[in-house]
């Protein structure tokens, strides 16, 4: 899998099951950013332009290294050997603006396979939560396997803190698709979800054109939330207030 910079252009869609129906779906792009190679990366990085990326946006969020942060979680987690490529997929700030629902760390062994992935879970209400997701045996992840985690943080309104996690990624050097599942204590789907794009390498022309082509689009990510939840109010589904965020900041798959 090639592992330089790119484009993902593609549509991110949520489907609420039960106990009302809603589900919407919006164009959208992310960047994949090789964070191990970060020379002659073209979307600026830690200055403001059109499309930019910041490192304080991620990671501990105090400016500190980000391959240094995510290293310290693999090797916390057993997971030291991975010493190759690890790679942010993530959208990028539009005119200053970022609101990141999930980004995603590709952490690759030396020859190159993903053999963990830490999901980046930021709330509406400024708390983050980081998912680890790995094989118990640490082989390669693969687009025919799904991996569980207890879903432990806060993230909507509409939905207990409670049940599982399902994930799914399929990771070629054309596409970066992402399916992730959430179940109640009983096995029932409640939410699913997806992010599907096709991968292009990034150059300064290919971001000047994903600006016009996705307006405003870190800004419509975080109206389409509220306005979805407006609509679930409406349908007659109850509010939950925020519990007080757990202590640990990391939860690994099962």
């Amino acid at each position: 899998m090639a592992l330089d910079h790119h484009i993902i252009a593609g549509e991110v869609m949520h489907a609420r099951l039960s106990p009302k129906k809603n589900a919407f779906k919006y164009q959208t792009c992310y960047v994949s950013i090789n964070l191990s190679r970060p020379d002659s990366l073209p979307i600026n990085r830690n200055h403001f332009g059109l499309l930019s990326f910041y490192d304080k946006d991620h990671g501990a969020s105090d400016h500190s290294d980000l391959l240094t942060w995510a290293r310290s979680i693999l090797t916390d987690h057993g997971l030291a050997y991975l010493k190759g490529d690890i790679v942010l997929v993530t959208m990028p700030r539009v005119i200053g603006y970022v609101f990141n629902p999930v980004s995603f760390w590709l952490c690759h062994d030396e020859q190159g396979s993903c053999r963990a992935i830490l999901c980046e879970v930021n709330n509406t209400f400024g708390e983050r939560h980081v998912y680890l997701c790995a094989h118990d045996d640490h082989r390669p992840i693969t687009r025919f396997e799904t991996l569980e985690a207890e879903k432990v943080f806060h993230v909507s309104p509409m939905l207990k803190r409670e049940g599982h996690y399902r994930f799914r990624f399929d990771l070629t050097a054309e596409r970066f698709a992402v399916w992730i599942d959430h179940y109640d204590g009983d096995g029932n789907k409640l939410l699913a979800t997806w992010l599907i794009g096709e991968k292009e390498t990034m150059t300064a022309g290919r971001l000047r054109s994903a600006f016009f082509r996705f307006p405003l689009m870190t800004l419509k990510a975080i109206v389409l939330i509220h306005w979805q939840a407006l609509k679930l109010l409406c349908k007659g589904i109850p509010y939950i207030s925020k519990p007080a965020q757990k202590h640990h900041r990391v939860t690994t798959s099962k």
